[in-house]
């Protein structure tokens, strides 16, 4: 793996310095806009709108409009406007890691300790996995300032960007009854049918079934042959009341 930043986690009077790498590599497929007459590769170009003419990459700015005028920002404004987190994770404060609303989570980095002697790495990796909490940070990615979380995984500490506050939607404008009367005999059930499917977290049993039998569909069609389109099998409770679904489903699993 490359590292895709360098810098340091302030923790208090702390400091450790460490590499990112990212956590994350995709499953999906790779595609190519291609022209559909006879497959040649379509090309974007980056267009003057008034000449119609390509501009080259070194000339390309940007330009932030304001009062139906453009002010152009470059790279060493993007860093004054964070001169002190340019390369620092600054620790804020400490949170119980069940407190962050998985809304909030966009993706995550592995950290490698980037001394010799990284004994304060291993202090603030174990005393987080210890506490139970995360702790809560700013530090700038690719000329943006970016709200993250520090927490162990395993024995490593990873970084995972979170989304601020005003990023996220109010759920005012949504269409929901919240006066909806729910009798205990189905709230109970429905407790009922979680306990009954309630398991430990494992994630690695879950496969991307679907890009693998998109691939295998566009191996067949390289051969000539045609993809079998699977017919979609519904589950269907027999009758319209709730509690005779919930109780329903609690037997279909107890027959699996």
């Amino acid at each position: 793996m490359r590292s895709i930043w360098k810098g340091s986690i302030g923790f208090g009077l702390v400091n450790i310095p460490v590499k990112l790498y990212s956590a994350i590599e995709t499953s999906s497929l790779d595609f190519d806009m291609l022209d559909g007459r006879d497959h040649s590769r379509i090309r974007y170009m980056r267009v003057n709108e008034h000449t119609h003419k390509e501009v080259p990459y070194d000339k390309i700015v940007k330009g932030y409009k304001l009062n139906d005028d453009y002010v152009i920002v470059d790279e060493h404004d993007f860093e004054n406007a964070a001169p002190d987190k340019s390369k620092i994770i600054t620790i804020e404060s400490f949170v119980e890691i069940a407190d962050v609303n998985p809304m909030f989570y966009e993706t995550s980095y592995y950290t490698e300790p980037d001394t010799k002697n990284n004994k304060a790495y291993a202090l603030l990796l174990q005393a987080l996995a210890q506490s139970k909490k995360a702790g809560l940070a700013r530090f700038v990615l690719r000329s943006t300032e970016s709200l993250c979380i520090v927490h162990p995984v395993n024995k490593v500490l990873v970084v995972t960007r979170i989304r601020f506050a005003q990023e996220l939607r109010d759920t005012d404008d949504l269409k929901i009854d919240s006066d909806i009367n729910i009798s205990k005999k189905e709230l109970d059930m429905g407790l009922a049918l979680i306990n009954q499917y309630a398991e430990k977290f494992d994630v690695s049993k879950f496969k991307d079934e679907y890009n693998n039998e998109l691939l295998n569909i566009i191996k067949a069609k390289s051969k000539g042959k045609h993809a079998t389109v699977k017919k979609l099998k519904l589950h269907k409770a027999t009758g319209d009341d709730l509690y005779d679904q919930l109780m329903e489903s609690l037997k279909t699993k107890k027959g699996a």
